[in-house]
């Protein structure tokens, strides 16, 4: 018999929820739902992108992300454990103070306080492309629905979309506090995050631009050298959509919010953990909703914050262009999957999905061929620098006289001709692979990733990294999509392997990386796996025969 417990005078809310599954449509974006999702043990979840973001995620709404790689982060880049525990006092918080029939009601949506006294259903929504999460929590107590989505930009960074629902068939007066909180300064690598993060927070400095972006920096880098050490990037925070009453810029006041206090704006926190909130207050009518954005993003130096503050400042349809980048976004990755025969069509959607899935997470560890059988010259010429600049050298005069962009035969043509064995090695060695990183969540210790999608001025780069093991796995997989370059993948097999059996831990564009020993370390051994070697390159060969039997 369940006894009839009190949170103060309220009892606390203990109706049975029941979990349930299926597939659902927003906004034309087929999604998968997990009703009461709140009833099962936390899970880990990751966010991809068509470009260099990344975002691990727990389903208890714990965060972390940026771009490029784990030393350019907005929350920092914690364990899971630690990601999934950090709700609190980490990533995104929304406090709602609902008045209605001359009552005001706190809401804090997806705490446990929200759910024990409310008569709450939450539900987790993650499309089936792979780029967009959603967080929705129903008050059916109050008759208001909350829900927020993380999604991706290329030109904006990382946004958060919010939507709060008047379900009620009265009006009702809203007063929230909305925002994320221990936002990571720009200049913070993953060591310093972990080892040494009060030390850090000494250095943070949180200004708020008149503009409404919040600028995150280092008074100084971290150094114990006697000499001037300026941090020169901020990571930045805006937000669209909501008439903002203040801002806070630390988490101080949050408690002041909750008991109907007047809070005070902030323009400049220092030495403490920084945060963007925005209070805001508005009317919702019958079935009425409001929808807001946050962005966010990493390590802008001036001339990129002052282009950001002036799009803020003269774009007056600031949140439809941030959702059009973030459609485009949409479209871009469904042509990589769709480049790698990602996309099928079945009698059964998990089917299909489970397809999508497996061809999506394969090419972000392997990488793909960014521009199928056609080779950029400049690359192949940039590649062949890298591997031996002797070859580079005699074979110089001859690339510039090549048209910038020739299909795979061509290529293969102009190697032959050169009559030149290191140059036929190189080539053999050359795989124009974009989009790979190495794989893992923030507790696995090989985890080093890097998206290297980008060069500096904004243009592609091809790049490719990977632990031994994962990265033939998966090009074997993309081979049946690209047969032509599994000659490439075995000779990049051979180059990477020793004739006692031994391999290296990590492979990448630039060369191969053995482990170093480190006594103490379990992670760290050379060489392992030769049974692996076996079967890796059995299966190889079996699928160039198939290919090309009478080689």
């Amino acid at each position: 018999m369940n006894k009839n417990i009190l949170w103060g005078n309220q009892p606390i809310n203990q109706i049975e929820k029941c979990v349930k599954e299926e597939f659902v449509t927003i906004e034309n974006d087929l999604f998968y739902k997990i009703e009461n999702y709140t009833e099962i043990e936390p899970f880990f979840m990751t966010l991809t992108s068509n470009t260099n973001h990344w975002m691990f995620l727990s389903s208890t709404g714990g965060v972390t992300t940026g771009r490029v790689n784990s030393e350019s982060s907005l929350f920092p880049y914690y364990t899971d454990d630690r990601i999934t525990e950090n709700i609190t006092n980490t990533g995104p918080k929304t406090i709602i103070l609902v008045t209605k029939d001359n009552n005001t009601y706190i809401w804090e949506p997806f705490t446990q306080f929200s759910n024990e006294i409310y008569n709450t259903s939450n539900n987790l929504y993650k499309n089936t492309l792979g780029n967009r999460v959603i967080f929705e929590e129903i008050n059916n107590t109050l008759g208001v629905k909350f829900s927020y989505s993380w999604m991706n930009s290329r030109k904006f960074g990382i946004v958060r979309e919010s939507v709060l629902t008047n379900l009620s068939d009265t009006k009702i007066e809203i007063s929230l506090v909305d925002g994320v909180q221990n936002v990571l300064p720009a200049g913070v690598d993953s060591q310093i995050q972990n080892e040494f993060s009060c030390l850090l927070n000494g250095y943070k400095r949180t200004e708020l631009d008149p503009t409404g972006v919040g600028l995150f920096t280092l008074s100084a880098t971290l150094t114990d050298l006697a000499e001037p050490s300026e941090s020169l990037k901020t990571n930045t925070i805006w937000q669209t959509g909501l008439e903002v009453k203040s801002y806070l810029l630390e988490s101080s006041q949050l408690n002041k919010f909750r008991k109907g206090e007047e809070l005070s704006s902030q323009t400049d926190v220092k030495g403490d953990r920084g945060a963007y909130f925005v209070e805001s207050q508005f009317i919702l009518n019958s079935k009425e909703s409001k929808n807001w954005l946050i962005v966010l993003d990493v390590e802008k130096d001036l001339t990129e914050l002052e282009k950001l503050k002036n799009i803020i400042n003269y774009n007056d349809n600031i949140l439809n262009s941030v959702k059009e980048d973030v459609a485009l976004g949409s479209k871009e990755l469904t042509s990589i999957l769709n480049q790698n025969d990602g996309l099928q069509v079945s009698n059964k959607s998990m089917n299909s999905v489970h397809h999508q899935a497996n061809i999506l997470f394969n090419i972000m560890r392997g990488g793909y061929f960014s521009d199928s059988y056609n080779i950029d010259i400049n690359d192949f010429a940039d590649f062949i620098k890298i591997t031996n600049i002797n070859v580079y050298k005699s074979t110089e005069s001859e690339l510039l006289k090549l048209d910038h962009k020739l299909d795979y035969n061509q290529v293969k043509v102009f190697v032959d001709k050169m009559k030149d064995s290191d140059l036929q090695r190189i080539w053999v060695d050359y795989l124009p692979l974009t989009f790979s990183r190495r794989h893992g969540d923030p507790s696995r210790p090989w985890n080093k990733f890097s998206i290297e999608t980008e060069k500096e001025d904004g243009s592609a780069k091809l790049d490719y990294q990977g632990n031994w093991r994962d990265i033939f796995q998966n090009w074997e997989a993309l081979c049946y999509s690209y047969p032509k370059y599994l000659k490439h993948v075995i000779g990049k097999f051979f180059n990477a392997s020793t004739m006692d059996g031994y391999n290296p831990y990590r492979v990448s564009r630039n060369g191969i990386d053995w482990e170093c020993p480190e006594p103490g370390n379990p992670w760290a051994n050379i060489g392992y796996w030769s049974d692996h070697q076996i079967i890796y390159l059995l299966k190889l060969l079996e699928l160039y025969k198939s290919h090309k039997p009478k080689d």
